[in-house]
């Protein structure tokens, strides 16, 4: 794994922090050079607290929140937004998502934990996955989970033999593949036929096994689940989407008598990593998913069902920063400038899985203007490792804080020990107060399990 090569031609673009627009948390605002968010100096936290170091911005996200269900509701009132902890959880973000009133979409055994811990009504989780294990489905039957969302005909058995055997009825989804090719990176795109999740549509094997949840004892299907990828700014992919699962399930209808009632839409909608990107609106999303539903119900004579869709990245991408203390800075003449930070890809692994890419600045230097390109690059043992290439920035000075913007999903869910790096804390700050969420790793908590 190594570096894409170094674009010669990228020159600084001369902005200041706040000129960074939709790149920026809610909060942000320069206060005498330095970095605020949430009222929160950054450099002052970066201090305190070390680095490297997860930050939200705590009213970006409630706000973010409130305007998922505001956008929805106002124009169809049978909808609810499920959050996508895989984007990002730990126990405070699952009692936000509670507070305001989401539902929860768990991917595995810890999430659903977490949620549990939290104090998360069961009856709002829904739980995901391709590869569900019999004792996380015995953990979310047992808990009493609103949905279980069946991802193969394997899993359909499992299903039904749990919920029989612990005496409950298990109102489930099956996940579809909609053959919709979402305008993505191609490890994030998950509705296009060759794809390890849901049931193919080809040769109708979607549609047959409709006839096996409705014949499985022990299970009430309910409701149709498709996604069709992330960090979407097309949004006709959404609405493709839409029509290839309300004629599904008006084939459903039509042919076996039944009526599904519920229609999840998954999530992707994208968000700013950069000034460049351009990503729809929630109230636009809304606005295209609520149109597209509306429409393809009344061209094939479905009732309008209970909708949903399940937001991750962008409820709280945009509302996180990682901040890193700059360490060491080389300069290859003709080739590229190096700064190396206290973090990279055991925190941000994005960049080397997908070529990410973000926008930063230093965090004490905030109001002057970004006059270098630089490559960012973290401290571990690989030469792919890095967290932002050819980026503009402030001029860097040994011990400066590096404020990396778009950080807050799949940054800290997707984050390892590589090099036995203990992960970073998180802190939520709002209203001029920081708190940690969760607290930094030890080593003694990384080699406790050792035997």
């Amino acid at each position: 794994m190594s570096l894409r090569a170094a674009d010669h031609s990228k020159k600084p673009d001369n902005r200041t922090t706040m000129e960074l627009g939709a790149c920026l948390p809610l909060t942000a605002e320069v206060r005498e050079g330095d970095l605020y968010i949430g009222g929160v100096d950054m450099v002052k936290l970066a201090r305190e607290e070390g680095t490297a170091l997860y930050v939200y911005d705590q009213e970006d996200v409630e706000t973010r929140m409130r305007l998922y269900r505001e956008s929805f509701r106002s124009i169809y009132p049978h909808a609810d937004v499920l959050y996508a902890s895989k984007a990002f959880l730990n126990k405070e973000m699952a009692r936000l998502a509670a507070v305001y009133g989401l539902c929860l979409d768990v991917s595995g055994g810890g999430e659903l934990a977490c949620a549990r811990m939290a104090g998360f009504p069961m009856e709002r989780v829904f739980v995901h996955g391709n590869n569900k294990t019999p004792q996380e489905l015995e953990e979310a039957i047992s808990a009493g989970v609103g949905r279980i969302v069946v991802d193969s005909r394997i899993e359909l058995a499992r299903v039904s033999e749990i919920a029989g055997r612990l005496g409950v009825t298990q109102p489930i989804y099956l996940r579809i593949t909609p053959g919709v090719e979402a305008d993505t990176h191609e490890y994030i795109r998950t509705g296009c036929e060759d794809s390890k999740f849901g049931f193919t549509m080809l040769e109708d094997f979607a549609f047959r096994c409709v006839k096996d949840a409705l014949e499985a004892p022990n299970v009430q299907l309910v409701g149709i689940h498709c996604h069709i990828g992330s960090q979407i700014f097309a949004l006709d992919s959404f609405r493709e989407a839409a029509r290839v699962m309300v004629k599904f399930m008006a084939d459903v209808k039509r042919e076996y008598g039944y009526e599904l009632t519920e229609l999840d839409l998954g999530g992707g909608l994208g968000i700013a990593y950069t000034t460049h990107d351009r990503p729809s609106t929630i109230n636009e999303f809304a606005r295209v998913t609520v149109e597209a539903v509306r429409d393809f119900c009344g061209e094939y004579g479905v009732e309008l069902p209970r909708l949903l869709v399940e937001p991750g990245r962008s409820l709280v991408a945009t509302a996180g920063v990682t901040l890193y203390t700059l360490g060491i800075i080389k300069t290859l003449p003709n080739i590229r400038k190096y700064i190396a930070v206290d973090g990279g890809m055991s925190d941000n692994i994005r960049t080397a899985l997908y070529d990410a890419d973000y926008e930063a600045v230093i965090a004490n230097k905030a109001d002057e203007p970004r006059t270098e390109i630089v490559t960012i690059v973290g401290k571990h043992c690989e030469s792919g490792d890095a967290v932002a290439i050819d980026a503009a920035i402030q001029h860097p000075d040994l011990g400066d804080v590096v404020c990396v913007f778009g950080t807050g999903a799949y940054c800290p869910t997707m984050a390892s020990n590589y090099n036995g790096q203990p992960r970073p804390a998180v802190v939520f700050v709002k209203d001029g107060k920081a708190r940690v969420t969760t607290r930094r790793e030890t080593y003694e908590d990384l080699y406790g399990r050792d035997c």
